[in-house]
């Protein structure tokens, strides 16, 4: 590693560092409290507590933890967002899909019970949905996190104990406390439980089959110490509403994009952690906000079109604070690109990218070098005779509007990034074709080339290592006669002029 390298990673563990503690001295500032807590007409605490009367540190927590979300009418969140919060342990989220490939019973049956009992996590499992009638019949409470205590395979049985927060209701089915058949003594031996005592009190700990766990329930929530991986960075950034699409299913150039590379001596995990900072409870309440991250083999280079080559991890867009995208890869080096997403994006977000890693990498934002020079925007139209099609309409494509840039240098090492916008509705592309060259024999010289496929909306060609010269841009749909707007976005490492000649 050079030390121009070096001192680059150490400038950026400075940085990190002081935003570090810039965020731990706000955190400080919010979470200031005192020992009030709200309580019922009748003395009875209204908030989280122990029953042994000495200890408030329960109830102190949760005071913090509520003056962080906005105070006790805090709407709720989910056991995975608030053990994150609480601890900083990796959140993971595991949807409960019966006979689906999505959700390989058995394999997730044996990584929980592995690594539950090496300590490396904690879980919890939430209900989805129930009518009132079956959550009766079950004793389940709807859409309510249960705490994991433990998790057993035995005489072929797989069992988890749970407990309901409230400290009371339990579970009516298989392996209650009243279930007679299936309790037998042997079982009871080995799991050190006595369903005639559990009787007689009600504290809200039972014992479920992991068949009508996954009948029952919707969703089992990990958290994973950090810990586990040697390596780990974050970066925190702004998305501003304006930048890019409101859908980014065409076009993914104005995205957050960044360079992952990694360098692998033995096969290696490698998590990243996208969160989306909420501010406000009514956020929390009605999570409108669709986020995820899309991971691409592309050495890390910029990516344009979301779809071409697809992405090697498409991540589901989640109205939820976090998206874990989990990678594990073989010996080497490698680059990657991450690309944030939304679906309908409409506000500015704020957010943080964590990469949790067993080897050593780099995450660095990819910055556009095309745009640290000259760029301009050129508005236009097909319409009427100007609307001309493809080259496969030959009377009419001649027809299509005509662009002229002009690089007055002898450089060969120019680059140029041309993108056209057009209507979502029609497939477009454009035709570049050099008119003069100014140092013949440029390395990425050319007479006549084009941005490839027609594209829906959306098409970008980069041009590089090009002479200085003049070079004539004809944007166009696949059809003739499809009219409409259009813009022409030209960016040049170089400086440019441009001007419309048809």
């Amino acid at each position: 590693m050079s030390k121009d390298h070096i001192l680059q990673e150490k400038e950026r563990e400075i940085e990190h560092l002081k935003e570090q503690l810039a965020h731990s001295k706000e955190d400080l500032k919010r979470v200031i409290i005192d020992d009030f807590f709200p309580m019922g007409r009748d003395g009875e605490l209204l908030c989280s507590f122990s029953n042994n009367k000495n200890e408030l540190w329960i109830s102190l927590l949760e005071k913090a933890y509520m003056k962080v979300m906005g105070g006790y009418d805090f709407p709720g969140s989910n056991s995975n967002i608030d053990l994150h919060a609480l601890t900083g342990w990796i959140p993971e989220r595991v949807a409960i899909k019966r006979n689906s490939e999505d959700f390989d019973k058995e394999k997730e049956f044996k990584r929980i019970h592995d690594r539950f009992h090496k300590g490396h996590c904690l879980i919890t499992i939430a209900t989805g949905e129930l009518h009132e009638a079956e959550a009766d019949r079950a004793g389940l409470v709807p859409t309510q996190a249960y705490a994991m205590l433990d998790i057993r395979e035995v005489k072929g049985r797989k069992l988890f104990m749970l407990k309901k927060p409230w400290s009371h209701l339990r579970w009516k089915g298989h392996f209650s406390e009243n279930d007679s058949v299936n309790w037998t003594p042997e079982l009871q031996k080995l799991l050190n439980y006595d369903p005639k005592s559990a009787q007689q009190y009600d504290n809200g700990v039972f014992w479920i089959d992991y068949e009508s766990l996954c009948r029952f329930f919707d969703v089992i929530y990990i958290n994973w110490n950090p810990e586990l991986f040697k390596y780990t960075t974050c970066t925190h950034s702004t998305w501003a509403a304006k930048e890019g699409p409101r859908r980014d299913s065409y076009n993914i150039s104005d995205n957050p994009q960044y360079r992952l590379e990694i360098r692998v001596s033995q096969p290696a995990a490698v998590w990243i952690l996208l969160t989306r900072h909420i501010t406000d409870k009514d956020d929390f309440a009605d999570n409108k906000e669709f986020i995820t991250l899309l991971v691409y083999k592309s050495e890390g280079k910029k990516v344009y079109y979301p779809y071409s080559p697809p992405p090697y991890k498409d991540g589901v867009r989640i109205n939820t604070p976090h998206y874990l995208c989990k990678m594990v890869e073989e010996k080497g080096t490698r680059q990657f690109t991450l690309v944030i997403s939304q679906y309908e994006k409409n506000n500015t977000i704020h957010y943080t990218l964590r990469v949790f890693s067993s080897c050593e990498f780099s995450l660095t934002k990819i910055v556009d070098p095309y745009k640290k020079q000259y760029e301009k925007r050129m508005n236009g139209q097909w319409k009427g005779r100007t609307a001309g099609g493809c080259g496969n309409y030959r009377d009419s494509h001649q027809n299509n509007p005509i662009y002229q840039i002009k690089l007055d240098n002898n450089q060969t090492d120019n680059c140029i990034l041309l993108e056209l916008l057009g209507p979502k509705q029609y497939s477009v592309g454009f035709e570049v074709t050099c008119v003069s060259e100014n140092v013949p024999g440029a390395l990425g010289q050319f007479k006549r080339t084009s941005s490839g496929d027609y594209r829906n909306g959306y098409c970008v060609l980069q041009l590089d290592r090009i002479s200085g010269g003049i070079y004539n841009i004809m944007p166009s749909t696949f059809l003739p006669s499809q009219e409409g707007p259009f813009f022409l976005d030209i960016s040049s490492s170089s400086p440019v002029t441009i001007a419309q000649i048809q």
